[in-house]
């Protein structure tokens, strides 16, 4: 089963205008899931990760509705039917 990942509007452009896409569900972990996504949409998570391979600090990966920040970060483990949720963060003023 793929992996899906659930991408906001702002994303969608580079993702071939798609609210979702897939990747093979062998990943084992977000890292492996967005270096998958890299491979075929390299402008999604060229928006999403920094230039040190982090997570951009406003932006929010969930998995299955977790955020990552809150657990093993790129570690956290996915499995083969694991729904990833990105969500640029908001902020108020």
């Amino acid at each position: 089963m793929p992996i899906t990942i659930a991408l906001p509007s702002a994303l969608q452009p580079y993702a071939g205008a798609s609210p979702e896409v897939t990747v093979d569900g062998r990943c084992g972990t977000v890292g492996d899931v967005l270096d998958a996504l890299a491979g075929r949409y390299a402008g999604v998570v060229d928006r999403v990760m920094d230039e040190r391979g982090q997570v951009r600090q406003h932006v929010n990966v969930f998995v299955d509705g977790d955020n990552i920040r809150f657990l093993d970060g790129l570690g956290t483990p996915v499995g083969e039917r694991s729904t990833i949720t990105i969500v640029p963060a908001v902020s108020g003023g």
